[in-house]
């Protein structure tokens, strides 16, 4: 009696169905996903209970760091280049298209205005190291009674954009006179609402 042979078919799966379900969730990660900007001073923000939730756009950020130097950053580089222009004017600093250009591919500005110019003369990776130097960060000082550089570049930032919402990003171990002296300086120009950014406390932080 000869042997029953079995057909034998092939197996075939349809991949499309899942090809799609994997670009609309590449699609909505995409969409929702906040990128995080690189901040030239890694900060360790102090904890709180606050569950308020920090402004994603229309921002003014003051990063400061454990020493603290201070950093400024906005998301619209429309209104950057419309401070910057400002604050140029105001100082008399001449920048070239091309400083220009190296000043809106900075996440976040931070050194004086004196310095600008030849900090701008650099590429991109040589601001990201220079701008972690001693002689970095907005300066907070007053002279003469005037306004201080830092005031200046808040001032111009609210002119660029009015609803502008401000937080202060500073470390842990940022000593607290340098994050009064901003407040303070905050207060002088009229600016007396702001955010303070902290990373919620913890169940074993209590």
């Amino acid at each position: 009696m000869g042997k029953v042979k079995i057909k034998k078919a092939d197996v075939w799966i349809d991949m499309t169905p899942m090809s799609d379900v994997m670009v609309l969730l590449l699609t909505f990660f995409m969409m929702t996903s906040t990128f995080v900007k690189n901040e030239p001073a890694k900060v360790f923000t102090p904890s709180s209970i606050s569950e308020i939730k920090v402004p994603e756009t229309d921002a003014l950020t003051i990063l400061v760091d454990s020493v603290g130097k201070v950093y400024m950053g906005m998301d619209n580089q429309g209104q950057i280049k419309e401070a910057l222009s400002e604050m140029t004017g105001m100082f008399g600093v001449s920048l070239t298209p091309q400083q220009q250009a190296n000043f809106l591919q900075d996440a976040m500005w931070g050194v004086p205005m004196s310095t600008l110019s030849e900090y701008l003369n650099h590429d991109i990776n040589e601001m990201n190291v220079l701008i972690k130097s001693d002689g970095a960060g907005i300066p907070l000082d007053s002279i003469d009674g005037a306004e201080s550089e830092f005031q200046h570049w808040v001032k111009a930032c609210k002119n660029a954009n009015d609803d502008l919402k401000i937080c202060i990003k500073a470390d842990s171990k940022t000593p607290y006179r340098i994050v009064k002296l901003i407040m303070n300086e905050l207060r002088a120009i009229n600016e007396n609402r702001y955010n303070l950014v902290t990373q919620l406390k913890t169940n074993k932080e209590d």
